[in-house]
C-alpha cells in the first residue's frame, strides 16, 4: 500500500504576471511552499504583497504563468478542467471577506448550494446542511434569508456552507476583516476548532498578525516573495 504523501499541498516555483511588455506586473516571482495535511497555515503581508494571488492557485482557482501546485503530490496541471472543478467542490472548502451568498435564498438554502452541485438527494442535502447549522449555532436562523443575518451570523453560515461536503482544506481570505473584535474571536475559534478537532487543513490569508500568530506557521509574503518577519528575502543574512 502507498503512503499519503505528507504534504496535501505543495507550490513549486509559482510565477503569476498580468500583462506584457512595459504593462506587465509580476504578482508572485517564484513561490515554493509546503503545507501538511491538518496544518493551519496563515499567509500573511501587506496589500499588494501577493498573498491572495497565492491562496487562489493554491486553491486552483486560477492558473500560474509557470510553477506548479501539487496536490496530495500529484501535478495539477494533469488534471482536466472537470477533474479540477470536482476536486475544489468535493476537498476545499472557502469562506472570503465577502459573503458571496444568494440574496434571494434562505440560510439553509445557502448552505444546501456545493451539495446540490455534487447531486446529492434533496433529503440528503437538507439533513446534513441542518446539521451543519447546529455546528455553527445557526440552526433557528435557517429558514431565514441570508441578507437579514448580522455579519458574524453571515460568516458563520458561510463556514457552514464550507464545509458542507467534509472539505479537507478549508481556505479563508481576511475572514474576520468585516468583523468587530468579538465577532470575528468567535468565528476565528470556530475555524481553529475545526481544524483541531477535525483535522481540517486551514489556509489563511491576512494582515492581521494577532490571527496570523493563532497558526501553526506563518508565510509571509512582500512583492510577490516569500519573505522573513524582517520582510528580508529569505536566505540573505542579517
Amino acid at each position: 500500500m502507498n503512503a499519503q504523501p505528507r504534504n496535501i499541498l505543495e507550490a513549486r516555483d509559482l510565477v503569476k504576471s498580468y500583462g506584457t511588455g512595459e504593462a506587465r506586473f509580476d504578482a508572485l516571482r517564484g513561490v515554493s511552499l509546503e503545507i501538511g495535511s491538518g496544518e493551519a497555515v496563515a499567509i500573511v503581508g501587506k496589500s499588494g504583497s501577493g498573498k491572495s494571488t497565492l491562496m487562489h492557485l493554491l486553491a486552483l482557482l486560477d492558473s500560474p504563468t509557470s510553477g506548479t501546485v501539487l496536490v496530495d503530490g500529484q501535478d495539477s496541471r494533469a488534471l482536466t478542467t472537470t477533474q479540477t472543478n470536482q476536486l475544489r467542490n468535493e476537498a476545499y472548502g472557502f469562506v472570503f471577506q465577502q459573503f458571496f451568498m444568494i440574496p434571494s435564498a434562505t440560510v439553509l438554502e445557502n448552505v444546501m448550494l456545493p451539495l446540490k452541485i455534487k447531486g446529492v438527494p434533496p433529503r440528503e442535502r437538507r439533513e446534513r446542511a441542518m446539521e451543519l447549522l447546529r455546528l455553527v449555532e445557526l440552526d433557528d436562523k435557517a429558514g431565514n434569508r441570508g441578507t437579514n443575518l448580522s455579519g458574524g451570523q453571515k460568516q458563520r453560515m458561510v463556514i457552514a456552507r464550507a464545509l458542507a461536503n467534509r472539505p479537507r482544506v478549508i481556505f479563508a481570505d481576511e475572514p474576520t476583516g468585516n468583523l468587530d473584535s468579538a465577532t470575528g474571536e468567535v468565528i476565528e475559534d470556530l475555524l481553529f476548532g475545526l481544524n483541531r478537532e477535525h483535522g481540517i487543513t486551514l489556509v489563511i490569508v491576512t494582515h492581521d498578525e494577532e490571527l496570523a500568530q493563532r497558526c501553526d506557521r506563518r508565510v509571509y509574503l512582500k512583492d510577490g516573495l516569500i519573505v522573513d518577519e524582517r520582510g528580508e528575502p529569505l536566505g540573505v543574512p542579517a
